[in-house]
């Protein structure tokens, strides 16, 4: 008897022979994220691929404390974290494991141009960004990634802040107007940000955002960061925010 396996590989190819496209995987992707990114199978320890990075990027603020994942496609221990992480923060089994329902859940998440559904590619580059232009300290594609990434963590952070609104105050910088010629900013990896603008509440968020996968984080009590919080995405951990009771 044949497997099922097989059965499904020689189905596939006849309805393809015939003219029909068929979509086989874990989850189809709802209308909202269907012209961003779509998983076809279901991703779990020990695989890699760039469809374990794209899982990575959307999850990387729920992998705990202190933590900053690396987007590598790697499906490792601290990417299993990240996605119980995200499965428990929305009502999910948190096996570990990015079937069907995970993604689902991303999909209802995720907009059609890649961004997070509480943030906005506008948001993120309408400051001294001066919409997204060429003048950055990488490529504007490079730049557009770690824009999105971000974008993915500040989405974490939203709501693991009970989903009040938080606003971007200045994300992509270009180098003649950031101050810093290479300055987080400029790589599109930083965004200021505020929800409401008292020193107490910008400690909530500076607090919080240890667990959302900061690199970089300043707020209260650091020069020039009494009105926001600086949350980047850099490789390992740099935070002040002496006022809040963070140092590193």
């Amino acid at each position: 008897m044949r497997s099922s396996r097989y059965v499904r590989i020689l189905l596939t190819l006849t309805l393809v022979l015939a003219g029909a496209v068929v979509t086989v995987g874990p989850a189809a992707p709802g209308a909202q994220g269907a012209t961003c990114y779509t998983w076809y199978r279901t991703l779990r320890p020990g695989m890699t691929g760039s469809d374990v990075a794209e899982l990575q990027i959307r999850v990387a603020g729920w992998a705990g404390y202190g933590v900053n994942i690396a987007i590598d496609g790697s499906y490792g221990s601290l990417t299993t974290e990240a996605v119980r992480g995200f499965q428990r923060a929305y009502g999910l089994n948190p096996d570990g494991v990015a079937g069907s329902l995970t993604f689902s859940k991303i999909y209802s998440l995720q907009k059609a141009d890649c961004s997070p559904l509480h943030f906005s590619w506008t948001e993120v580059s309408n400051n001294c960004g001066r919409g997204l232009n060429s003048n950055g300290s990488v490529p504007l594609a490079e730049v557009k990634e770690n824009l999105k990434r971000v974008m993915w963590r500040a989405e974490a952070l939203r709501h693991q802040l009970g989903d009040t609104p938080i606003t971007v105050t200045s994300g992509f910088r270009d180098k003649a107007c950031d101050g810093y010629p290479y300055g987080q900013h400029t790589y599109g990896k930083a965004l200021d940000l505020v929800r409401v603008q008292s020193i107490a509440d910008l400690c909530v968020v500076a607090r919080q955002a240890r667990s959302a996968g900061a690199g970089g984080l300043f707020g209260p009590g650091y020069p020039d960061h009494n009105d926001h919080v600086h949350f980047d995405i850099r490789a390992g951990r740099v935070w002040s925010a002496p006022t809040c009771g963070i140092t590193s």
